[in-house]
């Protein structure tokens, strides 16, 4: 279960691919400034940031609800900063390229179509079969936090949840297990691999996943499940 995320990075798709059912959290609240609407491809001069810009209304919009700012052509600076600056001539470009520019011929209006059009197309790619549901189809809840991801979980039949390291601090499995839902944690590794324009540079990790698409192919997973058993 995680937010949609705009090309998302590996440790998003390690998840997917980990689970029998994934659910798109798509009906909490948008955090703004986060990966729900951004995030790095690797370049030879290091990370660039790709943004997509937001309809600004209330703080309390939930994703679902975001709407894109398509006042300005911001998919002209992310199609030429994929394909002239980054990716043009890596290894798989020729193979998975004319699919990735395809999402910017649209002009999407709704954010969460677009984060879940990119992370479709990742895992297409890749081979990723994992169903998925979005939390804004399953009903409504009330509540908040780890009562709410372990409703969620219990409404989806799920006897376990796996979780990113990073809700350690505030995830309280005991409110799971009242649910009959135990919880797992991911522990993601992060895998190297040749970067085409990174070559004599220093690996730079947590790009989206794209970036391992195209300088690695559909195998990349492959080191990205070899990576979870790793010392």
């Amino acid at each position: 279960m995680h937010q949609p995320h705009y090309l998302p990075w590996l440790g998003l798709l390690d998840k997917i691919d980990r689970c029998d059912l994934f659910v798109v959290l798509d009906h909490v609240q948008f955090e703004r400034k986060g990966w729900q609407h951004r995030n790095y491809v690797a370049s030879k001069n290091g990370p660039v940031l790709l943004t997509v810009p937001v309809v600004q209304r209330s703080r309390d919009e939930r994703i679902m609800e975001k709407s894109v700012n398509n006042d300005s052509p911001w998919w002209d600076k992310h199609r030429k900063t994929l394909a002239e600056h980054c990716y043009r001539k890596a290894p798989f470009w020729g193979d998975f390229g004319a699919d990735i520019m395809a999402v910017y011929d649209r002009r999407w209006e709704n954010l969460a179509d677009l984060s879940m059009a990119t992370t479709d197309l990742v895992l297409n790619a890749f081979g990723i079969t994992t169903p998925m549901v979005r939390s804004s189809e399953l009903g409504e809840f009330t509540v908040q936090k780890s009562e709410l991801l372990a409703q969620i979980s219990a409404k989806v039949g799920a006897t376990s949840m796996l979780s990113g390291e990073g809700a350690r601090d505030y995830l309280d499995s005991e409110v799971f297990r009242s649910h009959g839902v135990e919880v797992e944690w991911q522990g993601f590794r992060h895998p190297e691999y040749p970067q085409h324009n990174r070559r004599g540079q220093e690996f730079l990790p947590r790009m989206a996943a794209v970036d391992l698409l195209l300088n690695v192919g559909p195998e990349g997973m492959d080191l990205v499940r070899a990576a979870r058993t790793a010392a």
